[in-house]
């Protein structure tokens, strides 16, 4: 090579291939090199590296980055063949000495006219400097910028601990993202699965390490993806004895849904950290196995075609955004702290509020991520990747992951769904979800309000089938099914006594066969679920009294003629009618008006002690079930 160095006009520009990136191009460049009416020009940073003793014989500058780096070299070919000239040291030796040694040397330095670009005109070096460097938004374009210095440098440089923040700017630079087009590579190299013959095979690895709400919706989500079936196996790991009824109802049910499906539980008594080695070895050990994806039992995959859209996108390593909903709690990490623990990013709320669309280099993934096989039998065949002292499992992996060099990338070009809260979950209920409406809003909605209910607002979706008698949809099946679980659970049913230590007083005019909501301790959570789902309907109120009654023909069959002590009340059916029980339902005497069919999940809601004396009719066969709250605006 050095024999075609002897052109006296051709500028050479060297540097590292594999940790940096051209935010300029060649025009620019050349024209900053010529600016500096230098003949080599080295890349400038403010630490001295790999002798500390040769500090004090750099040259003085006044403003500027004092030191050499050997990151960037641009220079005439016959003044770096010059240099190169004088290499008699071995391949694997030190380089950056070898350049230092040279330019500190004041005689070469003056023969050679040699320069440090002191002012990250071409060459900004990020390490130890990441402070310094901004991104500079353009409506077509995205620069990176030295605020100290004010310049635009061409080549960016991450060696060492500032690979991460090189691939934040790599995100952007040199056209990756803008405001105008948005992400400008995210379709590049995609797989066409419409193109294939066969789809590939992928190994599905789920983990339930925690007690997690909404266990059995999680696991229909999985069989809600849109792939083909004879393409999907199973490795699950279930941690926790209280889900094992849930993980042997969806084996009972789904385990042909899968080519294989390989269960291992809590007897096992297998960490974490195993047994995401496990699930991750499978794949690995089977070379027909093209993809691997996993999925912790606290994400909510929304979106049926999340595995092909990540499989089409053709990273190593990729995974789906999620978040906690009204949270900005992801499964990524934009940045790191000095010590690997989570820190923020500039683009991180943007990212995660979708503000700004993409593919996204990031140094730390959770919860849902796929990996391709390949990649599992070449840069990742270490078979412990989940295991390094004093770190998480997931903590392990991503930093293990970065160490082979291998990129992570997280897209919210899509909707896929979300993240549930598992703080705090308490299993000591029968049905736990049930307390789950303030932490987990949205999963309870969608499993506890009748399908219905929007409707309401959208179609006037409601019946009135006596004078001021409002009748809807708001529970649903399930819900009402497990409201009268937890309550005959409880089993301390009232008698329908007129005394009653439970309300003020101790006496109680209209007796009920019934349970209090504070006594299972769902007072609060009821409460919640009248201002959010009650009053939307009608007006914002107050409950000041909420309690599940239960008739029966032995017992409490009926209730007299009475007026409710509220201003309005509500009433909502528990269980079916001719399925359930015989008889029942409720009768307004002002008006001669009787529902004598009652819709479980529905709700009746009337004034109460104004106007609308009504009575409960009896019930002649089984159990009927009532939900009942007063209310007062």
């Amino acid at each position: 090579m050095l024999e075609d160095l002897n052109l006296q006009d051709l500028v050479l520009l060297v540097v590292d291939s594999y940790d940096l990136i051209f935010a300029g191009g060649a025009e620019e460049v050349l024209r900053k090199f010529h600016q500096t009416h230098h003949r080599v020009v080295f890349g400038a940073e403010g630490l001295v590296w790999p002798d500390k003793r040769l500090e004090d014989r750099y040259p003085v500058v006044r403003s500027g980055k004092r030191f050499l780096n050997s990151g960037g070299i641009m220079g005439y070919a016959t003044s770096i063949k010059a240099i190169v000239a004088q290499w008699d040291l071995h391949d694997n030796d030190d380089d950056q000495l070898f350049y230092t040694k040279i330019y500190l040397d004041p005689l070469q330095r003056e023969t050679l006219n040699m320069t440090l670009d002191h002012k990250c005109q071409i060459f900004q070096n990020l390490n130890g400097a990441i402070d310094e460097v901004l991104l500079k938004f353009g409506s077509d374009r995205v620069r990176i910028r030295n605020s100290v210095y004010d310049s635009l440098p061409v080549v960016v440089h991450g060696n060492r601990n500032s690979k991460i923040y090189l691939n934040y700017l790599a995100n952007y630079v040199p056209n990756t993202w803008n405001y105008e087009q948005a992400c400008t590579t995210c379709d590049l190299h995609m797989l066409d699965l419409s193109q294939l013959e066969v789809y590939p095979e992928v190994l599905l690895g789920v983990f339930i390490q925690q007690p997690t709400p909404f266990v059995p919706e999680f696991l229909q989500r999985l069989l809600n993806l849109d792939y083909p079936r004879d393409k999907l196996h199973l490795f699950l790991h279930n941690q926790e004895v209280n889900h094992e009824k849930h993980i042997q109802r969806f084996w009972t049910e789904h385990r042909h849904h899968f080519v294989s499906f390989k269960v291992v539980g809590p007897e096992e008594n297998l960490s974490q950290a195993d047994a995401r080695n496990m699930g991750m070895d499978l794949c690995r050990q089977n070379a027909s196995c093209d993809f691997y994806f996993s999925v912790d039992s606290d994400v909510m995959l929304t979106n049926p075609q999340t595995l092909k859209i990540l499989i089409q996108q053709n990273r190593k390593i990729i995974a789906p955004l999620v978040t906690r909903h009204g949270k900005l709690w992801s499964n990524f990490w934009g940045s790191l702290s000095l010590d690997g623990f989570y820190a923020r990013s500039e683009d991180y709320i943007d990212i995660v509020q979708s503000k700004r669309i993409g593919v996204w280099n990031v140094p730390f993934l959770a919860h849902v991520y796929l990996v391709q096989g390949s990649a599992l039998r070449a840069e990742l065949r270490e078979k412990n990747l989940f295991v390094l002292e004093k770190l998480d499992p997931d903590m392990a992996l991503c930093r293990h992951t970065r160490e082979m060099g291998v990129f992570m990338f997280i897209t919210n070009r899509q909707e896929f769904g979300r993240l549930t809260s598992t703080a705090n979950y308490n299993t000591s209920h029968h049905n736990n979800d049930l307390w789950q409406i303030f932490q987990n809003p949205v999963d309870w909605k969608e499993k506890y309000i009748h399908r219905n209910y929007t409707r309401i607002f959208t179609e006037n979706f409601m019946e009135q089938p006596c004078p001021d008698v409002f009748w809807f949809p708001v529970l649903s099946e399930e819900a009402c099914d497990e409201m009268v679980d937890e309550m005959e659970n409880h089993g301390s049913w009232s008698g329908g006594r007129h005394e009653d230590k439970r309300i003020t007083g101790g006496y109680e005019t209209v007796p009920t066969d019934d349970i209090h909501m504070k006594q299972i301790g769902f007072d609060k959570e009821w409460l919640h679920f009248i201002r959010e789902f009650i009053s939307p309907v009608t007006l914002k109120g107050y409950a000041v009294m909420n309690f599940v009654v239960r008739y029966t023909p032995g017992r409490q069959a009926y209730l007299r003629p009475h007026h409710d002590s509220s201003t309005f009340t509500i009433n909502i059916a528990l269980n079916h009618k001719h399925q359930d029980f015989e008889g029942g339902g409720c009768k307004f005497h002002r008006y001669n008006c009787s529902i004598e069919s009652p819709r479980k999940g529905w709700s009746f809601m009337h004034p109460g002690r104004l106007t609308h004396l009504h009575e409960g009719l009896p019930t002649t066969h089984g159990t009927r079930y009532i939900a009942i709250s007063f209310i007062d605006p």
